[in-house]
């Protein structure tokens, strides 16, 4: 399932494949996110031309709308969003952290967690619905995914260590619950009752990760890892991170977790970030990444470009900062009269073709081509990094 092919001599970063339903996954790699079964502005066909090998959504969305029994209904997600390649799922507990927050208007809570799993209310209808760690990866199985997630609490930071404690507590039954449900499936289950990896026509019971928890707190962290990996998973997610602590303290925690982590399954640093913490991660060992970063920047008008045409990574022992790309904002008045392309290197012929000048203008008049254009140069842009770590490790001697 995961075989890794090289590791660098000068930190823990190494290349692999990861093996899944839909094709194998030359890591380490970033996924798109298509949080609601498509990224924003862009299409499928859009990633297939900029060589995405894998996008993310999310269970706690497609659940919600337009729901799994329409979605299995047409075929799978893969059918759906037309993406032959692998699909991951987040399990939905990022979107239980994130509601926790927020009131109805009575004032209270629109979550609730007890050890069977989650009771909210929806914030399209109001309808109410609960979320147990089978039914999270029923849904996911429905999909039709390649790769599905445990549910799990993820803590805003910072928090109290009892708090935290409880979380990870939480976590690690409702992982148990959730590879106790997979072996009934595996033993009971058609392969008409959860998706069929349409090219092979088998059985297709999606690999499977749990997420490790504990905040900023390395004892709670690594007991966290610890019981995952009594439970036995397909890969360990790196959770709870990028939720408000400084980019200094998710490496101290990369530092003393991920040696810990099983050197033969994936590891996943979720929701994760700007180039040079994904750079970071990598030389700490990390394979899978994800984060909203590309597009959501796109569409307020700011472009990630290499600097001065160089493709130099800081692979080695230094930390890696802001050295090697630059921020464009385009709606700066500067870029009125450049007529410079807005990628001339792109494998896309509008980034290649259409000036930095027309996408500044595209941007004053908010037309949405601006956001389209932008996003797509950006999510290049992560691709594109990615495929240069894994050429910097190949040929690394």
């Amino acid at each position: 399932m995961f075989k890794i092919e090289k590791k660098s001599k000068k930190n823990q970063a190494r290349i692999g494949v990861l093996r899944t339903a839909h094709g194998e996954i030359l890591t380490p790699f970033f996924m798109p996110v298509a949080t609601q079964g498509t990224i924003k502005h862009i299409s499928g066909e859009d990633m297939r031309k900029l060589d995405a090998s894998i996008l993310l959504s999310n269970t706690y969305h497609l659940m919600l709308r337009p729901g799994e029994e329409l979605i299995k209904k047409y075929g799978g997600l893969h059918q759906f969003m037309n993406w032959e390649k692998p699909i991951l799922t987040d399990s939905g507990g990022f979107q239980v952290f994130s509601l926790a927050g927020n009131k109805s208007k009575t004032g209270k809570s629109l979550v609730q967690l007890t050890s069977d799993g989650v009771k909210f209310k929806s914030y399209i209808d109001g309808k109410k619905y609960d979320l147990t760690p089978e039914e999270s990866l029923r849904i996911q199985m429905d999909l039709g995914v390649d790769i599905a997630v445990c549910l799990d609490e993820c803590v805003a930071l910072p928090a109290e260590r009892k708090y935290v404690e409880q979380s990870v507590a939480l976590t690690t039954h409702w992982a148990a619950k959730t590879r106790k449900y997979l072996e009934q499936v595996k033993k009971t289950s058609s392969a008409r009752d959860y998706g069929v990896a349409k090219e092979k026509k088998q059985k297709h019971v999606p690999l499977v990760h749990a997420v490790i928890q504990g905040g900023l707190d390395k004892e709670l962290r690594l007991r966290s890892l610890r019981e995952l990996v009594a439970i036995g998973f397909d890969g360990y997610n790196i959770g709870g991170l990028s939720v408000g602590e400084t980019a200094k303290e998710m490496y101290k925690v990369l530092d003393y977790l991920t040696p810990e982590m099983p050197e033969d399954k994936p590891r996943y640093l979720m929701g994760v970030g700007y180039p040079e913490n994904i750079v970071e991660a990598v030389k700490r060992g990390v394979d899978m990444f994800d984060c909203v970063i590309p597009t959501r920047e796109g569409r307020h008008g700011r472009m990630f470009a290499w600097k001065k045409n160089s493709k130099k990574i800081p692979m080695g022992n230094t930390c890696a900062t802001k050295t090697f790309y630059e921020t464009i904002a385009i709606g700066n008045a500067k870029f009125a009269k450049d007529f410079s392309p807005i990628n001339k290197d792109s494998k896309l012929p509008e980034l290649r073709n259409l000036s930095k000048a027309y996408l500044h203008y595209l941007f004053k008049i908010k037309e949405p081509l601006g956001s389209r254009l932008a996003s797509l140069n950006n999510l290049e842009f992560y691709l594109d990094l990615m495929e240069e770590i894994r050429q910097n490790l190949k040929n690394e001697k």
